[in-house]
């Protein structure tokens, strides 16, 4: 007979700090975000305030090490946080997702100790971050970048544009990907810490979204923009490197996002019908209601486990790439799935601004695109598995 007391624990056992941490982001979410979420999302703006607050309780540095001023925990920590956020607002989970898993991420990877001495303790402190991949022409082709940096002896000049950059409107620094030379391809791609100050920079136009609108996705400008030769993060031709495996992580925390918002679906419409009643009792009694909630259920219990088997494994210093590319794919469909169930369980009410399923099923449907659309991690899928 086995020995339980040596079993290893169910995914979603949570140690006594992960939950406590949980539930006080929860709580902080329910009491300092949650009043805003309906005003955020009409404005489609970001509460600054609230920015202020995350930074305050310590979710802008969550694996940032202490001497930098962060909280020196865990990558499943930052995935808990994102879900917990997500759970009651999508805009500003993926604020704090996109700070954590890909921004800091980097910095903690391939920054020299000056850079991240430097910016690390900014982000952990009062500066936001962001992750500036995508171009008009590099989408899903993220290595088909025309966005130039040119060596100018005692600085890079970088000019050109990037496109639906999360962050964009927040952000102090940007992470932000140009090539060197476009006769090498992606060979050239070098990756530059560009301040929002630095001269010949701009924050351009902030996109008007279906979802997560309170978010801002923004175009940058680059007109002869003069970065220090101090600023190459990791090696020059090196980019590509950064870009990929950044990526990978920043996919968890997608599907952390995504988990986040179909549990927030997933209770309202769970509150919903037990309270609604139709034919003289509440709909929660009819077995084609509970068949539907037992599906939704399922569904996020099975993205749930994903996502933090692929969490669990990053922290443990294990291969998480294919584990990353499965539980964004898998938690993207969830929350689209469960997200539009609930407007159903909610019936012409759940069509309308005055309950919260809508928005939840707006906020869902981005995760199937950004991080990688559902067609490239069904392509890592595949490829991983061919190659075995």
């Amino acid at each position: 007979m086995s020995d339980v007391t040596n079993a290893r624990p169910a995914l979603t056992m949570l140690s006594e700090d992960e939950a406590a941490f949980r539930d006080a982001v929860r709580a902080f979410a329910e009491s300092e975000i949650k009043p805003h979420v309906t005003h955020m999302d009409e404005k489609a703006e970001m509460d600054p305030a609230i920015v202020k607050k995350l930074f305050e309780m310590g979710l802008m540095g969550i694996e940032t090490p202490e001497k930098f001023g962060g909280a020196g925990s865990t990558f499943t920590m930052a995935c808990l946080a994102v879900e917990e956020i997500g759970r009651v607002d999508g805009s500003v989970s993926v604020l704090v997702d996109v700070q954590n898993t890909l921004t800091t991420n980097a910095f903690l990877k391939w920054g020299t100790p000056a850079q991240q001495e430097k910016y690390l303790s900014k982000m952990a402190t009062n500066w936001v971050g962001a992750y500036a991949l995508s171009e008009s022409s590099s989408g899903s082709d993220a290595f088909a970048l025309k966005l130039k940096a040119e060596d100018k002896g005692d600085k890079w000049v970088l000019n050109g544009s990037k496109l639906w950059i999360t962050n964009g409107k927040e952000a102090n620094v940007f992470i932000v990907f140009a090539n060197i030379d476009m006769a090498k391809g992606y060979k050239g791609i070098t990756a530059f810490i560009v301040e929002k100050s630095f001269p010949g920079f701009k924050v351009g136009k902030k996109e008007d979204k279906l979802g997560i609108r309170a978010s801002s996705t923004c175009e940058l400008l680059f007109e002869n923009c003069e970065v220090p030769k101090e600023n190459v993060l990791g090696e020059v031709g090196k980019g590509y490197k950064i870009a990929i495996e950044t990526l990978n992580e920043g996919r968890i925390g997608i599907g952390a996002q995504m988990i986040g918002i179909a549990q927030g679906a997933y209770e309202a419409a769970l509150g919903y019908v037990k309270g609604r009643e139709q034919f003289g009792k509440p709909i929660a009694h009819f077995q084609g209601v509970q068949f539907q909630l037992a599906e939704m259920r399922t569904e996020l219990e099975a993205a749930r486990l994903m996502v933090y088997n692929a969490a669990r494994l990053k922290d443990a210093g294990q291969d998480f790439i294919e584990a990353a590319a499965m539980a964004k794919l898998y938690a993207s469909r969830a929350a689209e799935k469960i997200t539009s169930k609930a407007i159903d369980l909610f019936g012409g009410n759940g069509f309308t601004k005055e309950y919260p399923v809508e928005k939840f099923w707006r906020d869902a449907k981005i995760g199937q695109i950004y991080e990688g659309t559902t067609n490239m991690q069904l392509q890592t899928i595949a490829k991983m598995e061919l190659d075995k």
